[in-house]
């Protein structure tokens, strides 16, 4: 007979982790935990303020619903998680995990067996200029040829002097920058930001306006000397608008972020929607704990994208779940001669 529970654990980040909306010093993740012949599945449902779409205030209700589902015997997929994306994420990987005996090992590819690690790119996040050069300083010395820098919270003047003097020392060919506004700028003064940011060889740009533009975001994409990225845009899009979104903006690339879009199937939609529309993409954690943040690389290593994707966030906490996952060279691998520690989950 199985058995269904969740605990909530607060993940404390090693240093502010700054964005344009805000700085995070810690987030919760509740952990769904299914119990079954002896063996231990567990999902992360891993929320993010301010940007899941999850209510809060009947967050806990929805996981006593499901635990009670569950415990009773019944289809868990009877429950509507339309509305909590994290929550549907976490029972589809704590399902395959209960199927896999409870090994963590939800997708076997050579990620998991061979020691092939994933390409990544090096993340700075926001701060002072000091703080950002820093962070850039430690991404190119330990390997990354893809960095990315969160911008939209500085003085503006200050993120093209940081990003100048990466140019001044790397062309575009030995280090490839990606931006992350997170919808920071306002659509009357996007482009001219966006022409500016250009003569430093930009890869591309997430979000730079917030959400729910669709006009506004369609005439950017058309006229954007740097490709647009969607990443917020896509939360809480219904099955039915997604193409439609698609053909409206006409982004250049979408990314994949399994906690806040309800899953891998889900996203799998917007990736065969991406491909019909001929829009790139890649695979984005969503500040998860190493059990999420393993579920998706492990995903992520069957869909045989090259792009680095955005899978380098498992060393930002100081009480993340010890595990397997590694970053060497600019490559997260899956080493196979170390252990999980779920401990702090089951206690």
């Amino acid at each position: 007979m199985l058995t269904a529970r969740y605990k909530t654990i607060h993940l404390n980040f090693k240093f502010p982790a700054g964005t344009s909306r805000g700085v995070l010093l810690q987030k919760p993740s509740t952990f769904l935990i299914l119990e079954k012949d002896g063996f231990t599945g567990i999902g992360e449902c891993s929320t993010i303020p301010d940007l899941s779409i999850d209510p809060v205030d009947t967050y806990c209700n929805h996981l006593d619903a499901l635990c009670r589902k569950l415990n009773e015997g019944g289809d868990p997929f009877t429950l509507d998680l339309q509305e909590y994306p994290s929550i549907a994420f976490g029972l589809e990987t704590a399902l395959l995990d209960l199927a896999a005996k409870g090994s963590k090992r939800l997708f076997p590819s050579a990620f998991t067996d061979d020691n092939t690690g994933i390409p990544i790119n090096g993340l700075v996040w926001m701060g002072d200029k000091a703080f950002m050069q820093k962070q850039i300083k430690e991404k190119i010395e330990a390997g990354f040829h893809c960095i990315k820098l969160k911008i939209g919270a500085n003085d503006f003047t200050t993120e093209l002097d940081i990003i100048s003097d990466i140019r001044k020392q790397f062309t575009s060919t030995d280090i490839e920058i990606r931006l992350d506004a997170n919808g920071a700028f306002h659509p009357h003064e996007a482009l001219d930001k966006l022409n500016k940011l250009s003569v430093f060889n930009i890869h591309s740009i997430e979000q730079p306006i917030r959400q729910h533009q669709w006009d506004a975001m369609a005439d950017l994409c058309a006229r954007s000397p740097i490709s647009i990225v969607l990443d917020e845009e896509l939360i809480g899009v219904k099955r039915d608008e997604k193409e439609s979104l698609l053909e409206k903006i006409k982004p250049a690339f979408i990314i994949l972020k399994p906690s806040l879009l309800g899953g891998f199937k889900q996203s799998e939609e917007w990736i065969l929607l991406a491909e019909k529309h001929h829009i790139g993409w890649w695979i984005t954690s969503a500040l998860e704990s190493n059990i999420g943040l393993n579920a998706i690389a492990q995903w992520t290593a069957t869909l045989g994208s090259t792009l680095p994707q955005g899978l380098g966030t498992g060393k930002l906490y100081h009480n993340n779940i010890p595990s397997p996952l590694t970053i060497q060279k600019a490559k997260l691998y899956y080493r196979t001669d170390a252990d999980w520690d779920i401990s702090t989950i089951l206690q």
